[in-house]
């Protein structure tokens, strides 16, 4: 990351590692959050729900130890069906994956009955792969923008996946597409001052999307080795 940051000549604190921990044993799940790191994400809500709480648990238990980061903060990176949001907003402080009104309606509507305003990510499809979660390049400015009506949650940035190749013209031509989507909303003010993240880069392509301005980084199996 360091590295990817001094050729793009940004700061490394200029971007946020999501340590995924799907499939991770808790051993090791511990063992980073004893490193320092505090973002956390999922892909599923039982999983999510499941090892949140054992997170919880554990930094309950190691209270007394003053290494350990004060909070934990739990993403939601997976696809997200509207009949679990009201699982997910008591634990994610952040749900990467929002790629419909109706999600996004399902989440404020939620978010106003548990009175929480959550902070949500709208996904988009910048690789045009039709097998891909998230809003086609070309819809999103206007779903961002009835997003933006909705009093009870935040939008507070994009996220995107490259596609799954070793081809890296094609994932920073993804990147690229995403990031200039990012800085069209802001500049058209389509979006408020909060837009400040973009959620892009997983193991194998995380260089490349610090490169391309990611602020967010998602990854799992580069940490955990498996």
């Amino acid at each position: 990351m360091a590295s990817a940051c001094a050729r793009a000549g940004r700061e490394p604190t200029d971007v946020k590692l999501v340590i995924v921990t799907k499939s991770a044993d808790l051993d090791a799940i511990k063992t980073v959050i004893r490193l320092g790191f505090n973002h956390l994400g999922e892909n599923r809500v039982q999983q999510l729900k499941k090892v949140a709480a054992q997170v919880a648990e554990f930094v309950q238990q190691e209270g007394s130890d003053s290494e350990l980061p004060r909070q934990i903060h739990w993403h939601m990176i997976g696809h997200l069906q509207r009949n679990k949001v009201r699982q997910v907003l008591p634990i994610a402080s952040l749900v990467h994956s929002v790629d419909t009104l109706r999600l996004a309606e399902e989440i404020n509507a939620a978010g106003a009955k548990l009175d929480l305003c959550p902070r949500v990510l709208l996904q988009v499809n910048a690789s045009h792969e039709p097998q891909k979660y998230g809003a086609p390049i070309g819809a999103a400015t206007h779903l961002a923008e009835q997003i933006e009506t909705l009093p009870n949650l935040q939008l507070i940035g994009l996220m995107t996946m490259a596609p799954l190749t070793r081809d890296k013209d094609s994932i920073r031509a993804a990147f690229v597409r995403a990031r200039e989507l990012f800085y069209e909303m802001r500049g058209e003010k389509i979006v408020g001052q909060q837009f400040t993240e973009l959620s892009m880069g997983m193991s194998s392509d995380y260089e490349i999307a610090i490169e391309e301005g990611a602020t967010i980084l998602r990854i799992g199996s580069a940490i955990f080795a498996r």
